[in-house]
């Protein structure tokens, strides 16, 4: 049980760590993408048709990737980041590209969500495209940005699982290392259930935290 503890507790701390600086990031980059998304669409506050087909292409071209081939391919630049290709720092490099436009894409559909009559009525009396912004799409579709972000957490520990396939650490390094080229059903096992976990406190915890600041 010592040795268990030994090595599940430094690859959980590297897997939190991993999942909550990617997500970070993606939220400080794909909140901006996202609403300019919305807000630059055909007949909404900011339209512009080459800028909106510009970033649409642009958050497409970024999903279509297979993230183990993104995490591959995107090696230089990781190194020229971090100075390394391996590690847990290393991989939070692409960890951070392929989730930015997955919640960007989030984010969008969030912003989606909210009346067109209600920015209308924020139009008719007087509101400038930056106040509609901030105090009307974000506030009204906040319980939608939260349920975005605990999808978002989800895929990204998923991701990191994958990053363990190419040393990038955390708990699918330590399954793959010692689940499965050793052969150790213990580890394996404890690591897939310690990520079951995970998963279900963070989809508990989003839903429940959307439902309390549900306005509906």
């Amino acid at each position: 049980m010592s040795r268990l503890i030994t090595l599940i507790v430094p690859a959980f701390k590297e897997t939190l760590f991993m999942v909550s600086i990617t997500t970070l990031f993606a939220v400080l980059i794909g909140t901006p993408i996202g609403v300019l998304l919305v807000s630059t669409r055909k007949k909404h506050i900011l339209e512009n048709n080459i800028l909106h087909q510009t970033l649409s292409y642009i958050v497409n071209f970024g999903r279509s990737f297979p993230f183990i081939i993104l995490m591959i391919s995107i090696i230089p630049f990781t190194r020229l980041i971090v100075g390394t290709s391996i590690g847990t720092k290393a991989a939070i490099v692409p960890l951070t590209v392929a989730t930015i436009p997955f919640y960007a894409r989030v984010i969008e559909n969030a912003l989606l969500e909210v009346n067109w009559g209600i920015i209308e009525a924020s139009q008719a009396m007087g509101a400038t495209p930056i106040q509609i912004i901030f105090k009307v799409l974000i506030p009204e579709s906040m319980p939608a940005i939260v349920l975005g972000i605990t999808i978002t957490l989800v895929n990204v520990i998923g991701y990191s699982a994958m990053a363990g396939a190419v040393g990038g650490g955390g708990l699918g390094d330590l399954a793959i290392r010692y689940g499965y080229h050793r052969f150790d059903k213990e580890i394996m096992v404890w690591t897939v259930l310690l990520l079951i976990v995970i998963v279900q406190i963070i989809q508990f915890s989003g839903n429940f935290i959307s439902k309390q600041i549900n306005r509906r």
